[in-house]
This record gives structure tokens, C-alpha cells and sequence, in this order.
């Protein structure tokens, strides 16, 4: 019974220790979200023609909307916008003509090819949408994503400083929708990006994501074309260390996109969590070990739970307060909308469930399709 009773005293007091990191690590959040960018010098602009590359697949709430604000673009060379689908029944397909129809002044293209070139769905489809590009700067740029005016400026302002072989740009949430919505956006503003800003800060990770990946033709012929990265799942990774080993940088630039968030049903919420979490555990899992710590509200309640009495009843209460303010710290950056404050102790405690399953199974759901995650972050489809 006493050794019984030391293991529960001992589990106590270590979730205590966590959760005070995690405190911590929230706090050095707060700073690092505020001052990023703060040193970043303005890109100058040399204006070149570009070509962005637009994935789709199936019906997408706000697609016209977010495709407008693609062609409203305050570019001063002309740009090219390649919409691909790979069903001529697809519903996005009716979206790009309307667009088309709008913007007549624009040079926007839908491509349809049903050819399936590997596991990755959307790198299939962009193997198959490059023939269209008609110039040599390329911007691919996910569906889900809502760009400001001068969005494409500040991209291929980056993209042409010295030794930058490609850019790409951080993401907030934007609800759309209902509270699994509204769950979904706070996980991307409560723990991706400020885990992602964490990690520039100490130099911790090398991100490069789907949200945006300008990078030139002859860069992406260096490193074999999309073709290389057709059957892996963390396709953008790949292509942004691919990048890096011609001995070229990924940047990123100090501002982001507001990625839509439209989850409709708790099976979809928990399906796209589990992906997000699968995938960073596939390419770092001593990282995705060690984020352990950057949920202190639920390691403070676990506390309680093994008997931590009022220290773990307080410590709860304080990583709530550390979450919510860097929760307003996100807001004030990146100006975005307000959080559902109330909704913080749910949200925290749904990333400590969805972290532990990321551990269990290696198969996830992606656009209608199962796949399997090999060793090497393959894809294998897996219709169970």
C-alpha cells in the first residue's frame, strides 16, 4: 500500500512540474507571437509574372469568395491563376467558371485530368495543373486559405531576396460555421501557430506548409519536379527539406493567411485533428513526444486527479489565464477574430486526447480517402 501510494504521490507531482513548464512555455508564447516579425525589413519588389496554382476538390464553403480575393490581388505584373480538379462532375469546377466569368481581365484557367499519378491526392493534381502554368514563378497556394490585397506582393518580394529558393507563409483560423468550427480554429490559433512561432524562435523547426509555396520552375525542376513528393503525406515538408539541400532557404514571411475552418460534425473535427497530429508525429517524434508540455490544463487536472489538492486546482486555473491571454495575443498580431473564450477548457482538453491517440495508429483520413502512414511518411491507401 505505501508503494502504492508514492507512485500516485510521485505521478502528482510530476503532472505538477509539467504543467508549471507548460505554464512556462505559454508565457515565452506571449513574447515570441508579440515580436513576430518586429525586426523584418519590407521586401522590395521586383515585379515578375507569376503563375498560382490552385488544388480543389469537391463542394468548399466561401470557394468564390476566397478565388475573388485571388484575382483582386494589387500586383503590378500580370498573374495567372490554374484552378485543377480531376473530376469534370466536380462542383468546384462551376465555381471557377463563375470566377472566370467575373474576372474576365484575369488569366484564370480550370484544368480537369483525371489521372492519378500517386498516394497524395493533391500533389497528383498539381503534377497535373503545372503544364498550364504559362510563367516561371509558381504559387501554390491551398483552397481553404483567405489572402489579403497584397498578399502575392509579399510573397515574390520574398521569394526574390538572396538565397531564398522558396516562401512560405503561417496560418491563423477563421471559424466558419458551428462550434466544431470554432474548435477547429482554436486549435490552429491556440497551439499550431504559436507552436510554430515557439519553434522559429529557438530555431527549432524548419516549417514549410501547404498554405503557401511560391518557389520558381527551374528550384522545383532542381529538386525532381511535384512528382517527387507524390506518395508522401507531409508533402510540403518534403518539399521545403528538398529546398534546403540545394543549399537554398524556406522563408517565412511576417505574416499569415487565415485558413477556413468548416467542420461540420465531431467525426470530421476528430478526423482532421488526428491527421494534423499523425503527421507532425511522422516527421518529428521526439518533438511530438516533448509537446507534452504544451498543455498544462489538462497535466494541472491530472495533478488533481492523482490527489495534487489545491497546488493542481490553482496551477488549472493559471494555465486557463496563460492560455486566454495568449490567446488575445494571437488576436492582436493577427488581428483576427475574437476566440470563444469559454470554449478554452474544452479546446485544451480535446488536444490532450487527440495527442495521446496521435501515438496510437498510423492511419488517417484525407479528402474522402484512408490512407496508412509508412516509416518514411508514404501513403498507403487503406480502405478500411
Amino acid at each position: 500500500m505505501p508503494l502504492t501510494e508514492d507512485l500516485v504521490r510521485w505521478a502528482a507531482n510530476l503532472c505538477l512540474a509539467a504543467a508549471g513548464l507548460g505554464c512556462v512555455y505559454l508565457l515565452i508564447g506571449w513574447v515570441l507571437v508579440l515580436r513576430f516579425g518586429s525586426k523584418a525589413s519590407a521586401a522590395e519588389l521586383w515585379p515578375v509574372p507569376v503563375t498560382i496554382l490552385v488544388p480543389l476538390c469537391g463542394p468548399e464553403p466561401g470557394l468564390h469568395e476566397r478565388l475573388s480575393r485571388l484575382c483582386q490581388q494589387d500586383y503590378p505584373a500580370p498573374f495567372q491563376i490554374v484552378c485543377g480538379t480531376q473530376d469534370a462532375r466536380d462542383p468546384a469546377n462551376a465555381v471557377v467558371k463563375q470566377i472566370a466569368d467575373r474576372f474576365p481581365h484575369r488569366q484564370i484557367d480550370l484544368h480537369i485530368d483525371p489521372r492519378i499519378n500517386g498516394g497524395n491526392m493533391k500533389i497528383s493534381n498539381l503534377i497535373n495543373m503545372v503544364a498550364r502554368a504559362r510563367h516561371d514563378i509558381l504559387v501554390q497556394i491551398d483552397s481553404d486559405m483567405e489572402v489579403c490585397p497584397d498578399y502575392l506582393a509579399k510573397v515574390i518580394g520574398a521569394l526574390q531576396k538572396p538565397g531564398v529558393g522558396a516562401v512560405t507563409c503561417l496560418y491563423y483560423g477563421m471559424a466558419k460555421g458551428g462550434t466544431w468550427a470554432r474548435l477547429s480554429a482554436m486549435g490552429i490559433n491556440l497551439h499550431l501557430l504559436p507552436n510554430v512561432i515557439f519553434a522559429l524562435g529557438f530555431d527549432l523547426a524548419r516549417p514549410c506548409f501547404g498554405a503557401t509555396i511560391a518557389i520558381s520552375r527551374d528550384t522545383l525542376r532542381r529538386i525532381g519536379g511535384f512528382r517527387s513528393f507524390v506518395d508522401q503525406l507531409w508533402d510540403d515538408y518534403a518539399l521545403g527539406e528538398a529546398v534546403r539541400e540545394l543549399g537554398l532557404r524556406v522563408t517565412v514571411p511576417p505574416f499569415a493567411l487565415g485558413h477556413v475552418c468548416t467542420d461540420r460534425s465531431a467525426s470530421e473535427f476528430f478526423a482532421a485533428q488526428l491527421r494534423y497530429a499523425r503527421t507532425i508525429r511522422s516527421i518529428d517524434p521526439a518533438g511530438y513526444a516533448g509537446g507534452i508540455i504544451t498543455n498544462p490544463f489538462p497535466l494541472a487536472l491530472a495533478a488533481l486527479a492523482f490527489g495534487g489538492g489545491k497546488d493542481a486546482l490553482a496551477l488549472a486555473a493559471v494555465a486557463l489565464a496563460c492560455r486566454a491571454v495568449l490567446s488575445r495575443c494571437i488576436e492582436y498580431r493577427f488581428d483576427t477574430q475574437a476566440q470563444a473564450y469559454l470554449l478554452l477548457p474544452l479546446r485544451d482538453l480535446f488536444s490532450s486526447v487527440v495527442y495521446v491517440a496521435g501515438f496510437c495508429g498510423s492511419t488517417v483520413a484525407w479528402r474522402g480517402h484512408r490512407y496508412r502512414i509508412a516509416h518514411d511518411g508514404t501513403v498507403i491507401p487503406n480502405p478500411r
